[in-house]
Protein backbone atom coordinates (compact mmCIF):
# COMPACT_ATOMS: atom_id res chain seq x y z
CA UNK A 1 0.00 0.00 0.00
CA UNK A 2 1.33 3.44 -0.95
CA UNK A 3 2.26 5.81 1.86
CA UNK A 4 -0.03 8.83 2.32
CA UNK A 5 1.26 11.99 0.64
CA UNK A 6 2.77 14.15 3.43
CA UNK A 7 2.31 17.27 1.29
CA UNK A 8 -1.51 17.32 1.38
CA UNK A 9 -3.33 20.00 3.37
CA UNK A 10 -4.85 17.26 5.51
CA UNK A 11 -1.45 15.77 6.35
CA UNK A 12 -0.07 19.20 7.17
CA UNK A 13 -2.98 20.17 9.41
CA UNK A 14 -4.04 22.98 7.06
CA UNK A 15 -7.28 21.56 5.67
CA UNK A 16 -9.87 23.59 7.61
CA UNK A 17 -11.41 26.46 5.61
CA UNK A 18 -12.93 29.40 7.51
CA UNK A 19 -15.79 29.41 5.02
CA UNK A 20 -16.86 26.09 6.53
CA UNK A 21 -15.63 26.75 10.09
CA UNK A 22 -16.13 30.48 10.86
CA UNK A 23 -14.47 30.42 14.28
CA UNK A 24 -11.24 29.24 12.63
CA UNK A 25 -10.91 32.57 10.74
CA UNK A 26 -8.46 33.65 9.36
CA UNK A 27 -7.39 30.03 9.08
CA UNK A 28 -4.09 28.19 9.29
CA UNK A 29 -1.35 29.24 6.92
CA UNK A 30 2.03 27.82 5.86
CA UNK A 31 5.23 28.67 7.66
CA UNK A 32 7.09 29.46 4.43
CA UNK A 33 6.58 30.28 0.77
CA UNK A 34 4.82 27.45 -1.09
CA UNK A 35 3.03 26.50 -4.26
CA UNK A 36 -0.56 25.57 -3.54
CA UNK A 37 -1.34 22.82 -6.02
CA UNK A 38 -4.95 21.90 -5.42
CA UNK A 39 -4.77 19.76 -2.29
CA UNK A 40 -0.98 19.86 -1.87
CA UNK A 41 1.73 22.32 -0.87
CA UNK A 42 4.88 22.10 -2.99
CA UNK A 43 8.20 24.00 -2.97
CA UNK A 44 8.45 27.23 -4.96
CA UNK A 45 11.15 27.49 -7.60
CA UNK A 46 10.87 31.28 -7.93
CA UNK A 47 9.20 34.23 -6.25
CA UNK A 48 8.06 36.50 -9.11
CA UNK A 49 5.52 35.52 -11.78
CA UNK A 50 5.24 38.13 -14.54
CA UNK A 51 2.25 36.33 -16.07
CA UNK A 52 0.21 36.61 -12.85
CA UNK A 53 -1.22 39.37 -10.66
CA UNK A 54 0.32 40.02 -7.19
CA UNK A 55 -2.32 40.24 -4.43
CA UNK A 56 -1.51 40.64 -0.74
CA UNK A 57 -3.48 38.27 1.49
CA UNK A 58 -4.51 40.18 4.61
CA UNK A 59 -7.05 37.70 6.00
CA UNK A 60 -8.21 34.23 5.02
CA UNK A 61 -6.79 34.40 1.50
CA UNK A 62 -3.49 33.40 3.11
CA UNK A 63 -5.14 30.16 4.23
CA UNK A 64 -4.54 27.43 1.59
CA UNK A 65 -7.76 25.64 2.51
CA UNK A 66 -9.75 28.83 1.95
CA UNK A 67 -8.18 29.33 -1.46
CA UNK A 68 -8.77 25.67 -2.32
CA UNK A 69 -12.42 26.03 -1.31
CA UNK A 70 -12.94 29.16 -3.41
CA UNK A 71 -11.28 27.75 -6.53
CA UNK A 72 -12.93 24.33 -6.30
CA UNK A 73 -16.36 25.90 -5.84
CA UNK A 74 -15.87 27.84 -9.08
CA UNK A 75 -14.16 25.06 -11.04
CA UNK A 76 -10.97 27.08 -11.42
CA UNK A 77 -7.36 25.89 -11.19
CA UNK A 78 -6.11 25.69 -7.62
CA UNK A 79 -2.43 26.13 -8.48
CA UNK A 80 -1.35 29.35 -6.73
CA UNK A 81 2.12 30.56 -5.73
CA UNK A 82 2.07 31.92 -2.15
CA UNK A 83 5.11 34.00 -1.21
CA UNK A 84 5.97 35.15 2.28
CA UNK A 85 6.69 38.88 2.40
CA UNK A 86 7.63 41.71 4.70
CA UNK A 87 5.32 44.67 4.22
CA UNK A 88 6.17 48.18 5.38
CA UNK A 89 3.44 50.78 5.94
CA UNK A 90 0.41 48.52 6.25
CA UNK A 91 -1.55 47.34 9.29
CA UNK A 92 -4.15 44.58 9.58
CA UNK A 93 -7.38 45.85 11.08
CA UNK A 94 -10.94 44.67 11.66
CA UNK A 95 -13.43 45.08 8.82
CA UNK A 96 -16.40 47.28 9.60
CA UNK A 97 -18.84 44.66 8.39
CA UNK A 98 -20.20 41.27 9.35
CA UNK A 99 -19.45 38.64 6.72
CA UNK A 100 -22.14 36.36 5.36
CA UNK A 101 -19.68 33.55 6.11
CA UNK A 102 -20.31 34.10 9.82
CA UNK A 103 -17.22 35.98 10.93
CA UNK A 104 -15.83 39.52 11.19
CA UNK A 105 -12.94 39.59 8.76
CA UNK A 106 -9.66 41.46 8.49
CA UNK A 107 -8.96 44.52 6.36
CA UNK A 108 -5.79 46.57 5.83
CA UNK A 109 -5.21 50.13 6.96
CA UNK A 110 -2.53 52.73 6.31
CA UNK A 111 0.10 52.45 9.03
CA UNK A 112 3.28 54.47 8.36
CA UNK A 113 6.24 52.92 10.13
CA UNK A 114 4.57 49.54 10.65
CA UNK A 115 6.31 46.34 9.53
CA UNK A 116 4.51 43.01 9.26
CA UNK A 117 4.55 39.65 7.51
CA UNK A 118 1.91 38.77 4.95
CA UNK A 119 1.56 36.24 2.17
CA UNK A 120 1.47 37.45 -1.41
CA UNK A 121 -0.61 35.35 -3.78
CA UNK A 122 0.13 35.33 -7.51
CA UNK A 123 -3.22 34.86 -9.30
CA UNK A 124 -4.00 34.20 -12.93
CA UNK A 125 -6.96 35.96 -14.57
CA UNK A 126 -9.52 33.27 -13.69
CA UNK A 127 -8.31 33.00 -10.09
CA UNK A 128 -8.36 36.77 -9.68
CA UNK A 129 -11.96 36.87 -10.91
CA UNK A 130 -12.92 34.23 -8.33
CA UNK A 131 -11.27 36.06 -5.44
CA UNK A 132 -12.67 39.42 -6.61
CA UNK A 133 -16.16 37.92 -6.62
CA UNK A 134 -15.67 36.39 -3.16
CA UNK A 135 -14.71 39.82 -1.79
CA UNK A 136 -17.62 41.62 -3.46
CA UNK A 137 -15.47 43.70 -5.80
CA UNK A 138 -17.73 43.52 -8.89
CA UNK A 139 -20.85 44.85 -7.12
CA UNK A 140 -21.38 48.32 -5.66
CA UNK A 141 -22.73 46.95 -2.37
CA UNK A 142 -19.88 44.45 -2.00
CA UNK A 143 -17.68 44.58 1.09
CA UNK A 144 -14.34 45.22 -0.59
CA UNK A 145 -12.75 47.19 -3.39
CA UNK A 146 -9.42 46.12 -4.87
CA UNK A 147 -6.62 48.66 -4.50
CA UNK A 148 -3.16 49.01 -6.00
CA UNK A 149 -0.48 49.90 -3.43
CA UNK A 150 2.61 51.39 -5.13
CA UNK A 151 6.07 50.72 -3.72
CA UNK A 152 6.49 54.45 -3.12
CA UNK A 153 3.87 54.19 -0.36
CA UNK A 154 3.96 50.55 0.76
CA UNK A 155 7.20 48.59 0.49
CA UNK A 156 6.78 44.88 -0.29
CA UNK A 157 9.86 42.74 0.21
CA UNK A 158 9.73 39.08 -0.82
CA UNK A 159 11.50 36.49 1.31
CA UNK A 160 14.10 36.28 -1.46
CA UNK A 161 14.96 39.94 -0.86
CA UNK A 162 13.34 41.04 -4.12
CA UNK A 163 11.20 44.19 -4.03
CA UNK A 164 7.94 44.56 -5.92
CA UNK A 165 6.85 47.79 -7.67
CA UNK A 166 3.51 47.35 -5.93
CA UNK A 167 0.71 44.89 -5.29
CA UNK A 168 -3.06 44.69 -5.05
CA UNK A 169 -4.94 44.38 -1.77
CA UNK A 170 -8.62 44.29 -0.79
CA UNK A 171 -9.80 47.38 1.11
CA UNK A 172 -13.09 47.38 2.99
CA UNK A 173 -15.50 49.90 1.52
CA UNK A 174 -17.02 50.60 4.94
CA UNK A 175 -13.70 51.19 6.64
CA UNK A 176 -12.36 49.44 9.72
CA UNK A 177 -13.23 49.37 13.41
CA UNK A 178 -11.30 51.72 15.70
CA UNK A 179 -9.85 51.22 19.16
CA UNK A 180 -11.92 53.89 20.91
CA UNK A 181 -9.68 56.83 20.06
CA UNK A 182 -10.22 56.85 16.31
CA UNK A 183 -7.12 54.77 15.51
CA UNK A 184 -7.76 51.53 13.58
CA UNK A 185 -8.09 48.53 15.87
CA UNK A 186 -5.61 45.75 15.04
CA UNK A 187 -7.12 42.39 14.21
CA UNK A 188 -6.06 39.93 16.95
CA UNK A 189 -5.46 37.16 14.42
CA UNK A 190 -8.11 34.90 15.94
CA UNK A 191 -11.88 35.09 15.66
CA UNK A 192 -12.94 33.93 19.12
CA UNK A 193 -11.28 36.73 21.16
CA UNK A 194 -12.36 39.33 18.61
CA UNK A 195 -16.02 38.34 18.75
CA UNK A 196 -15.92 38.01 22.53
CA UNK A 197 -14.59 41.56 22.80
CA UNK A 198 -17.11 43.00 20.33
CA UNK A 199 -20.03 41.30 22.09
CA UNK A 200 -18.83 42.40 25.53
CA UNK A 201 -18.72 46.00 24.34
CA UNK A 202 -22.20 46.25 22.81
CA UNK A 203 -25.55 45.23 24.28
CA UNK A 204 -27.19 45.86 20.91
CA UNK A 205 -24.73 43.52 19.21
CA UNK A 206 -25.54 40.85 21.80
CA UNK A 207 -29.26 41.28 21.10
CA UNK A 208 -28.61 40.50 17.45
CA UNK A 209 -25.94 37.80 17.64
CA UNK A 210 -26.13 36.26 21.11
CA UNK A 211 -23.78 36.16 24.07
CA UNK A 212 -20.92 34.00 22.76
CA UNK A 213 -18.68 33.77 19.69
CA UNK A 214 -20.31 30.43 18.88
CA UNK A 215 -23.76 32.02 18.86
CA UNK A 216 -22.48 34.93 16.79
CA UNK A 217 -21.12 32.66 14.05
CA UNK A 218 -24.18 30.41 14.03
CA UNK A 219 -26.62 33.31 13.73
CA UNK A 220 -24.61 35.33 11.21
CA UNK A 221 -23.70 32.52 8.84
CA UNK A 222 -25.88 32.70 5.75
CA UNK A 223 -28.25 35.37 7.14
CA UNK A 224 -27.79 38.34 4.84
CA UNK A 225 -30.32 40.57 6.58
CA UNK A 226 -28.77 39.97 9.99
CA UNK A 227 -25.24 40.57 8.71
CA UNK A 228 -26.39 43.81 7.10
CA UNK A 229 -28.00 44.92 10.36
CA UNK A 230 -24.82 44.11 12.28
CA UNK A 231 -22.79 46.13 9.77
CA UNK A 232 -25.16 49.08 10.20
CA UNK A 233 -24.81 48.80 13.95
CA UNK A 234 -21.04 49.29 13.77
CA UNK A 235 -21.71 52.65 12.10
CA UNK A 236 -24.58 53.61 14.41
CA UNK A 237 -22.42 52.99 17.48
CA UNK A 238 -19.60 55.03 15.93
CA UNK A 239 -17.17 52.16 15.96
CA UNK A 240 -15.84 52.71 12.44
CA UNK A 241 -13.09 54.82 10.92
CA UNK A 242 -11.46 55.18 7.51
CA UNK A 243 -8.61 52.85 6.61
CA UNK A 244 -6.60 55.56 4.89
CA UNK A 245 -6.33 53.35 1.81
CA UNK A 246 -9.50 54.49 0.06
CA UNK A 247 -7.61 56.63 -2.46
CA UNK A 248 -5.86 53.56 -3.86
CA UNK A 249 -9.02 51.64 -4.78
CA UNK A 250 -9.40 51.33 -8.52
CA UNK A 251 -5.97 52.87 -9.17
CA UNK A 252 -2.80 51.36 -10.56
CA UNK A 253 -1.94 49.16 -13.53
CA UNK A 254 -4.27 46.77 -15.30
CA UNK A 255 -5.18 43.77 -13.19
CA UNK A 256 -4.92 41.41 -16.14
CA UNK A 257 -1.74 39.30 -16.25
Amino acid sequence: MAEPDPRTLEALGLAEAPREHPLSYPGARPEESVLLDGDRLLPLTRRVYEDRVPVLAVGSNACPAQLRHKMAQSGVSGTIPMVKTRVFGLGVGVSAHVSLMGYVSASPFHAPGAVGELFLTWLDAAQLAVVDASEGVPVAEGAYGRAWLPASDVRIELDSGELLPGAHVYVNRRGVLHNGSGTPRPHPGEQRPLLASLLAGSARLRELFGETPEEFCARARGDGALCARGTELFTEERLTTASGLEKYVGAGPSSRP
